[in-house]
């Protein structure tokens, strides 16, 4: 694990130009807010003392004449108030060009932050996300992402900021009085060592409290998502349980972790009032033996002020950079997982071929026992074949596999005359339309959510894919037609509704494969016998694979795949399959109440 220097020296590349004006500009602010004090140090040394006891200070000889003399300045005391007041002025236009160059920087890095984020969870393989909560990975995107933006806005200007007024006045007093010098830092170290303790505590206490909370954001994504399965259940008081249960384990965490912050605070507190009461106390012994003048006890006073606090801050600083490097760390764990393996090159246009051919294979997740034990069949090119079996038994892992979403490792799949795994992913998905059971779509218009698949299709060739799915009539009943919302997943419309728009989307995309994973399980048989018509119309445009549970369905396959535990049990033609004794024979005999008579008299 790297260390934060050089975990945040990595996200400002790009940027690092302005971080450097900022702190050039906090220098330049940092030298001019030092000379305020100095000035009036200057006047009562110089100027106001008429016995001018002692010797006068370096910057007592350089000033006063700068200003036109002890003589002239008795009765132009406004002169050093102008020079007060410019420096000022100056101080607070510098320390206004530091926030803006800061802002603009750290703006420019979390842009370019989320964008990276957001690109690789885009190319991360599905094995990442089978292992990951949805809730936790928004957490990471969102919340941690803004904990890096806030931390570098403020914070990582404010470290220079701190050592800037700890160094630029110690060559200063030391010109003036050193013993005053020495009592004015003799607690900065306790302050500094103190900070890195508790950096080092809080740190980890972060980490706990990003990760319960990413747990909490978890369970509410799930719980919104799956809104109305838990009011159809009347689980509510149950969802609520569990929640308060995350949530009293973040609240405990933020409990510990303000507790700590609580001790750090007013043990530094104490420490600075301590090296404030030192510089008074030395002050004075030395102002009453004769050792020290007014004027420059006045700026240690003053000099104190502006740097104790700004040291006691790293404590704050400490505190928000633990946050931000166990963000940064969350992140980071995103950007470096790897991503899915890209190979050869590819357009969009590129086709694949349209045959279909499994060859003995063997696939698991993980150290899991195998989901498909030696499957192999083949589908010719504009073929249609359907696959039936119970549930579990690898109908759609075939589906993922030919998607590339998993890479097998035993066996081979080949498209036309190329093994799969040696054809990029992206051209893959590029020719092969699928459609889900539950198909997801975008809380956008009917049309932009069929537009999905060809941004650039003419409006006749989208009307052609609805009236394929049988679903151009339903859109034309609705009010706005095809701008009517959907909704987030498509919630304003039926199941079935659902199912065709994502359907006709799959069409409109003009696939050389299509794939309907159980994709008419909620439109009515009637309904799904004009679908598959019309599909069987299209049969030279896509090789088609059809995952199914109804008899149907499955009658118009040129082939049907009858799968049990993973294994193939049977195939061939729907009319041989009925006349054989096995899974499909009793599937079928279910189904239709007069199968036993036909095949008896067949």
């Amino acid at each position: 694990m790297s260390t934060p220097t050089i975990t945040f020296w990595s996200l400002t590349r790009g940027y690092r130009g302005r971080y450097v004006a900022a702190l050039a500009a906090l220098l330049v602010s940092a030298g001019l807010l030092y000379m305020v004090p100095l000035i009036p140090q200057v006047v009562i040394d110089g100027v106001l003392d008429p016995d001018q006891s002692g010797t006068p200070s370096v910057f007592v000889q350089w000033l006063v004449p700068l200003m036109g003399g002890r003589e002239h300045l008795v009765d132009a005391l406004w002169i050093p108030g102008v020079v007060v007041a410019a420096l000022s002025i100056a101080a607070g236009l510098f320390t206004y060009l530091r926030g803006r160059w800061s802002a603009q920087a750290s703006e420019g890095v979390i842009v370019d932050l989320r964008d990276r984020v957001f690109d690789t969870l885009q190319h991360l393989p599905s094995e990442y996300f089978d292992g990951h909560e949805t809730g936790d990975l928004v957490q990471r995107c969102t919340s941690d992402v803004d904990t890096i933006r806030m931390f570098l806005a403020n914070q990582m200007v404010e470290i220079g900021r701190a050592v800037l007024l700890l160094l630029l006045p110690i060559p200063l007093m030391l010109m003036i009085d050193p013993w005053m010098t020495l009592s004015a830092v003799v607690t900065i170290p306790f302050i500094t060592a103190f900070s890195l303790l508790f950096f080092s505590k809080v740190r980890s206490l972060f980490r706990l409290k990003e990760e319960a909370e990413g747990r909490m954001t978890s369970a509410i994504q799930e719980n919104l998502s799956g809104v109305r399965v838990v009011r159809a259940f009347a689980r509510q008081d149950h969802e609520i349980q569990q929640f308060d249960q995350r949530n009293v384990v973040h609240r405990d965490l933020d409990y510990r972790l303000y507790a700590l912050m609580a001790r750090f605070w007013s043990l530094s507190d104490l420490m600075c009032m301590a090296q404030k009461a030192i510089v008074v106390g030395v002050g004075i012994i030395l102002l009453v033996n004769g050792l020290l003048e007014i004027g420059s006890f006045y700026f240690f006073l003053t000099a104190v002020a502006m740097f104790i606090w700004p040291v006691r801050q790293m404590g704050r600083i400490l505190s928000d950079l633990g946050r931000a490097t166990v963000a940064f760390d969350r992140i980071r764990a995103i950007l470096q997982a790897p991503r899915e393996s890209m190979t050869s090159s590819f357009t969009h246009a590129d086709p694949v071929g349209n045959r279909i051919e499994f060859d003995a294979v063997t696939f698991s997740h993980g150290a899991s026992s195998p989901v498909l034990h030696e499957v192999s069949f083949s589908v010719e090119p504009g073929q249609t074949l359907a696959i039936v079996g119970p549930s579990g038994c690898g109908k759609s892992t075939i589906v993922n596999l030919l998607l590339r979403l998993y890479d097998y490792e035993q066996g081979s799949i080949r498209l036309g005359d190329e093994e799969l795994d040696a054809v990029h992913r992206k051209r893959v998905r590029a020719r092969i339309a699928v459609v889900l059971q539950e198909p997801f779509l975008f809380s956008k218009t009917l049309r932009e959510n069929i537009l999905l698949a060809s941004p650039s299709a003419a409006e006749h060739e989208m009307h052609e894919a609805t009236v394929a799915a049988e679903i151009h009539d339903s859109i034309l009943s609705f009010e706005q037609g095809y701008e009517t919302g959907v909704g987030e997943r498509g919630v304003t419309l039926s199941g079935g509704q659902r199912q065709r728009v994502a359907l006709a989307r799959a069409l409109l995309q003009v696939p050389d494969i299509l794939v309907l994973d159980d994709a008419l399980s909620a439109v009515d048989t009637e309904t799904e016998s004009v679908i598959l018509e019309a599909l069987k119309r299209r049969h030279h445009r896509q090789t088609t694979i059809v995952i199914a549970h109804r008899i149907a369905t499955l009658m118009h396959a040129d082939k049907v795949l009858v799968m049990d535990q993973g294994r193939v049990v049977q195939q061939g033609p729907h009319e041989q399959l009925i006349l054989e004794e096995g899974l499909y024979r009793r599937l079928w005999e279910i189904q239709s109440p007069d199968a036993e008579w036909e095949v008896g008299h067949g």
